[in-house]
């Protein structure tokens, strides 16, 4: 994950917090120049003194990835700032707890505008750059919720099995027309990030992720591992894959089951707070980091992702484990026999 890549050129929308902070500084690690887009200022600056601390380059865009115009601006300015971009990771995202009978048609306008035009908007943006080049990454920050959708969630659901199903149709494209820009989706399970402290709701109870909780530092692997190794798709997280399979064998069982343990499985015992901030049409102030509130449900690494990742060499050590047992086992019955 270390290669040297000082000429890399990379946009993290959704940067100033959560999956998108984690995923720049992965990139500035290995010495990326790291284009920082999101409309908190107070988090973009934040994510720009960890960029350049881990020993990358940045530059600070203020962004809402909702307007088409801004996401151009943006890529230019980006552009100006270290040239060609070679990955584009959109990553933005809000959403809104709430039953779908009193979600509002503003709600579903502004998740929509977010959390899906804003990957479309910005993977047109990069294609713009990357087919003259016939070269460049564009990784769709995804979700179980892709495939599944849960309660509480219509907007967010629906938008994330939205980015799924342009993914696919642009991807036939670029096969169509030979293209060799690689578009990737990376879906990925609950994350401890600070959307829970600021996404609008309208739940009586503090909103949480869904256990098994991952830190998003787990994401950003998976991330830069999509990259370096043109992944179509990258489940991520022992969750996913069995949201993903389960429904696809027994989803009306699915349906049962969410519907009888999908409100409390997102919900904490603490009352809402009713002075709460939301950043649905505004980022809420201050500078939230990379982490949300459950460090100590936190899974910090993936075994299900480091399988993934390991493919080739585990099936190696299996087909080593399998000759050894199958001698063992033959030197064990020609000592029968001969006994």
């Amino acid at each position: 994950m270390s290669k040297p890549t000082d000429s890399e050129v990379v946009v993290v929308t959704g940067a100033s917090a959560g999956v998108g902070r984690a995923t720049a500084r992965a990139f500035a690690d290995r010495g990326a120049k790291v284009g920082l887009l999101a409309r908190g200022e107070d988090g973009l600056e934040g994510a720009r003194e960890e960029v350049e601390a881990a020993g990358g380059e940045a530059v600070v865009v203020p962004t809402d990835v909702a307007d088409p115009d801004a996401i151009e601006t943006a890529a230019e300015t980006v552009e100006d700032a270290f040239g060609s971009i070679d990955v584009w990771v959109n990553n933005a995202m809000v959403s809104v707890f709430s039953p779908a009978a009193e979600m509002t048609a503003d709600d579903y306008r502004r998740v929509t505008e977010v959390t899906y035009l804003g990957y479309v908007y910005g993977t047109q943006a990069a294609l713009e750059r990357m087919r003259p080049r016939d070269e460049g990454t564009i990784v769709q920050v995804g979700s179980a919720l892709a495939y599944r959708g849960i309660p509480l969630q219509s907007a967010y659901c629906g938008a994330k099995h939205a980015i799924q199903g342009f993914t696919e149709s642009v991807r036939t494209e670029l096969i169509h027309d030979d293209c060799d820009v690689q578009l990737s989706m990376v879906q990925m399970p609950a994350m401890n990030t600070p959307q829970f402290e600021w996404t609008k709701s309208r739940m009586p109870k503090q909103p949480q992720p869904v256990p098994p909780i991952y830190q998003p530092e787990v994401a950003a692997r998976a991330i830069l591992w999509a990259v370096d190794h043109g992944k179509d798709e990258l489940w991520v997280g022992r969750s996913t894959v069995k949201a993903i399979l389960g429904n696809r064998i027994i989803p009306r069982r699915l349906d049962n089951y969410l519907a009888r343990g999908g409100y409390d499985s997102q919900l904490t015992d603490e009352p809402v707070d009713p002075n709460r901030e939301h950043n649905l049409h505004e980022p809420v102030a201050g500078d939230f980091g990379a982490h949300g509130p459950f460090d100590s449900q936190a899974r910090d690494r993936s075994y299900q992702l480091q399988a993934s990742m390991h493919r080739r060499p585990l099936a190696v050590l299996a087909g080593l484990a399998t000759v050894i047992l199958s001698v063992l086992l033959g030197w064990q019955a020609t000592s029968a026999d001969d006994g």
